[in-house]
């Protein structure tokens, strides 16, 4: 391995190596929120249709309701 000497591989212990690999596959790869991440809010329209999909609106309000959208 290039720069070996020991345990420390370009300069950093073999431990920080897993410490950083696991750190960076903690950030990018958990499928669930992670505090202060940015989320795109939902517009008034993705509203109005997850409301008219849960059966909270009837056809009638939502088509109303989107004219004034």
């Amino acid at each position: 391995m290039m720069f070996y000497d020991g345990y420390h591989v370009w300069g950093m212990h073999l431990v920080w190596w897993f410490v950083w690999i696991i750190l960076l596959f903690w950030i990018f790869a958990t499928p669930y929120d992670v505090p202060g991440q940015r989320k795109k809010k939902d517009s008034p329209l993705d509203i109005l249709q997850k409301r008219f999909a849960s059966g909270q609106i009837t056809n009638e309000e939502y088509q109303e309701k989107k004219k004034m959208l």
